[in-house]
């Protein structure tokens, strides 16, 4: 398969790269700032939000398959005009389009999501991902729209690293026990997403871990695996914060999880220390 990933340079994006290029695709893959040293991928710096420069690409390119991961939680030109240029580049010359979009949609009001819930965001990000699946929607009716939540993996996510600098008092700060969500693996999601380019379906569909955690059960995770002290981990509630933005969302995921082979594994499953 010939595949473009827009954004391959970022967390999630390194995987669904390293994934594609085990399968054999063929793979170009996009950056802002700097490529990565992924043996067989054709890197091209490209800055989405400008338009002109994501069609040229595209239509250079001519990939099968577009994965957008792409995002800037502070600009909304890269994460609402940027998605939309993306999906108009593939709906020009026929790519199957994947665009990850984010339970930041939603504004908590409801505590779990299915796929048919129309979003709701109370953040400016929120508000970018919804413009963005939006537009992608009208652009293109086809496209996967696969919401997800917090992204862990083996130890490089930016939740992992608040973590390790908590526990070792690096960085000052509380893990939320009333903040919940759904953390997916980064392996996981990338699987699934390679499932869903590969599918014939289409629109939203829900991709998140089945386990439903607060920030701080997912440090405390985090912690144990990694044998660090849990109980050295600062709390807090958000509510007492002030802080903008959803308290609780979880994304249902059974009616995606259904179509998958790729099993979505809970934050407690896969944040268990190995045995032995």
């Amino acid at each position: 398969m010939d595949l473009l990933v827009v954004g391959g340079s970022g967390f999630l994006g390194q995987e669904v790269t390293r994934q594609a290029r085990l399968a054999g695709d063929r793979v170009v893959a996009t950056f802002h700032s700097h490529a990565l040293p992924i043996a067989g991928v054709d890197w091209r710096a490209l800055d989405i939000r400008r338009r002109d420069d994501v069609a040229a690409l595209v239509d250079e390119t001519r990939p099968a398959v577009v994965i957008n991961v792409a995002f800037r939680q502070t600009d909304w030109a890269a994460t609402a005009d940027g998605g939309m240029h993306v999906a108009a580049a593939a709906a020009a010359v026929g790519a199957r389009l994947v665009y990850v979009s984010s339970d930041a949609v939603f504004s908590g009001a409801a505590v779990r999501y299915d796929e048919t819930c129309s979003p709701d965001p109370t953040t400016p990000y929120g508000a970018a991902k919804a413009a963005a699946e939006t537009a992608i929607k009208g652009l293109d009716p086809t496209a996967i729209i696969a919401r997800t939540s917090l992204i862990i993996g083996d130890g490089g996510s930016p939740h992992e690293k608040v973590v390790h600098a908590l526990a070792s008092g690096a960085k000052t700060g509380a893990l939320f026990t009333d903040d919940v969500r759904c953390p997916v693996h980064v392996t996981d999601l990338a699987s699934a997403l390679s499932e869903l380019a590969r599918s014939s379906y289409c629109g939203i569909q829900h991709v998140a871990g089945a386990d439903a955690v607060s920030r701080y059960e997912l440090g405390v995770l985090i912690a144990r695996r990694d044998g660090l002290d849990e109980t050295v981990l600062p709390t807090g509630r958000r509510a007492n914060t002030g802080l903008p933005g959803p308290v609780d969302v979880r994304l249902d995921c059974a009616k995606t999880q259904s179509r998958l082979t790729t099993r979505l594994r809970g934050a407690r499953t896969f944040l268990a220390p190995a045995s032995g």
